[in-house]
């Protein structure tokens, strides 16, 4: 049966009292919420509202504590433009992500609304951002919401604390919470932002009723983490994940994992800096701190607290205790294109790679080689580790949901263009966002990304964000341009993205239970299964 064509107004009413409740003489959008009234700018049929403060911001004595209500306003606020970026490390220009950032600072939670007019009870979308909980910005033009809009969703983006001002932990900060618990500060943003959604998207037209929350990379990651927090649980009816991880993660006050302490880590981030107390570090510049916190090694995740984070994610969805929702996920063929720097070096022949997997998997070297074969060690290199940070993880999360009796869908985004071809990129990490947004021009892209063109990439386009708006809307994903999305519990079915979408099973035969063992092989032994699945020949990893 052909899927049903999605109009502007998909399968919820469009009255005349919504998003636009109200004008200023101007003639500019007005909106009315909890904090006071707000002006947005008129962009065509949408109504936008930018750089709008959910929280307090989390500057002097607020820096490492949770976010605080947001701060209300007289009379009417005008929100023209984004917030500032949080604050964080440079990327090099050369860096394929790189893009450049008009402003940070430590003050920077705001989010966005793309509306359409006279929304009432229209779906929402809450969008995450990737770049390793280290970098990233709301306000890239890759991310603009206005096409989202325009199938008739709200779309809301929004900033979280990066880097270690985002998520460290210290024993100093424990005792002064009043749960004892520390680090999570941008996982607890982006509850804040849920809980500001839920409060006044109605204003916009918005159902607070019917909000997916959506991520790719680090923002996947967090849309894993708000699954599984108590404390998000009710913010959101729906999940979009792209390219998701389940590492293991530390816990707050012990080892774990072969890991020390998250408090650890933050105390000797202190002693690496010479910071002798928090009023020392609350005190350093922001931007200082950040960049010698990168500079020292640190690697911001989540913090396993009891209380933000009960649990390890895989134990959350092992035991059932994640959030019961839909969800729609999916990872890119050719993701570690892009991140060449996860990968160890490569053995110099067949045999060498051979051996280097015996020694790795022992009675699963067999599988191992079956699906990663020494004939072709660098293709093979680059699926093992695609596979092991983000299929096993993404498809874990579709496989749980569906045997909880969720519509769970799954895609894998192997479309390649010109550009992308040209580079070896082709269906690189973060590489299907481009056409999830309808982002398809050189000024809608980072400088460095290899730039869409040709009426194929944009029929694609069309179609993935016709199943994204309609998922978000009713739970189903659907297009007029593609074929009926089954469930991913309908014998392992998926769409593949590729010259268009087309239905098939089995994503990636033999993987996810090959990278279930390894992992589960690993847990047990108490050691960190992320980037495991490998070979490896360099002796300080042997």
């Amino acid at each position: 049966m052909k899927a049903l064509r999605l109009p502007l107004a998909l399968l919820f009413a469009l009255l005349p009292a919504g998003a636009w409740a109200g004008s200023d003489e101007a003639g500019a959008p007005q909106v009315t919420i909890e904090q006071g009234q707000l002006a947005g700018t008129r962009e065509g049929e949408l109504a936008v509202y930018r750089g709008i403060p959910y929280a307090a911001p989390p500057v002097g004595e607020r820096r490492w504590k949770p976010p605080g209500p947001a701060p209300n306003w007289s009379g009417v606020r005008s929100a023209p433009e984004f917030g500032p970026a949080c604050t964080q490390p440079a990327l090099p220009p050369s860096s394929l992500y790189y893009e450049p950032l008009r402003r940070t600072s430590e003050d920077c939670l705001t989010l966005n609304v793309w509306a359409p007019e006279r929304a009432r009870k229209a779906p929402v979308i809450v969008w995450l951002h990737g770049g390793s909980l280290r970098v990233g910005s709301s306000a890239s033009p890759m991310y603009d919401g206005a096409n989202f809009a325009r199938r008739g969703a709200v779309f809301v983006s929004l900033n979280y604390r990066l880097g270690a001002l985002g998520w460290m932990a210290h024993r100093a900060l424990s005792d002064e919470s009043s749960g004892h618990v520390s680090g999570n500060y941008g996982l607890l943003d982006q509850i804040a932002a849920l809980r500001w959604v839920r409060a006044n998207v109605a204003a916009f037209g918005g159902d607070p009723d019917n909000v997916t929350v959506m991520g790719e990379s680090a923002g996947a990651l967090s849309v894993s983490y708000l699954l599984v927090s108590p404390l998000a649980r009710g913010l959101f009816d729906k999940a979009i994940v792209q390219s998701a991880n389940a590492r293991a993660f530390p816990a707050l006050a012990e080892p774990v994992f072969g890991m020390p302490s998250a408090e650890t880590t933050g105390e000797r981030l202190f002693d690496k800096l010479d910071l002798r107390d928090l009023p020392t570090a609350r005190a350093m510049d922001a931007q200082q701190f950040v960049d010698r916190a990168a500079q020292a090694g640190f690697s911001p995740q989540g913090t396993i607290d009891g209380e933000v984070l009960p649990m390890q994610i895989i134990d959350a969805f092992d035991r059932g205790a994640q959030a019961k929702v839909p969800v729609l996920a999916g990872i890119n063929s050719g993701e570690v294109r892009a991140q060449r720097a996860l990968l160890p070096p490569a053995p110099t022949s067949a045999e060498a790679y051979e051996d280097a997997a015996k020694a790795a998997h022992g009675d699963l070297a067999a599988a191992f080689l079956r699906l990663y074969p020494s004939d072709r060690i660098d293709q093979s290199m680059l699926a093992t580790a695609r596979d092991g940070i983000y299929g096993w993880a993404t498809e874990r999360i579709v496989r749980k949901q569906a045997a909880e009796g969720q519509n769970a869908y799954f895609f894998v985004f192997d479309h390649c263009y010109a550009a992308a071809r040209a580079r070896d990129l082709c269906a690189f990490h973060a590489g299907e966002l481009a056409f999830v947004f309808g982002r398809l021009r050189r000024e809608d892209l980072p400088p460095n990304w290899p730039v869409p063109s040709g009426p194929a990439d944009a029929a694609l386009s069309q179609t993935m964000m016709d199943y994204w708006v309609s998922f978000a809307a009713t739970g189903t994903p659907r297009s007029d341009h593609g074929p009926a999305w089954p469930g991913y519990g309908e014998g392992e079915a998926y769409i593949r993205f590729d010259h268009g979408a087309h239905q098939a099973t089995d994503p990636l035969p033999g993987m996810f239970e090959l990278h279930e063992e390894i992992v589960q092989r690993r847990k047990r032994a108490d050691r960190q299964w992320f980037l495991s699945a490998g070979v490896d020949v360099s002796p300080e990893r042997r």
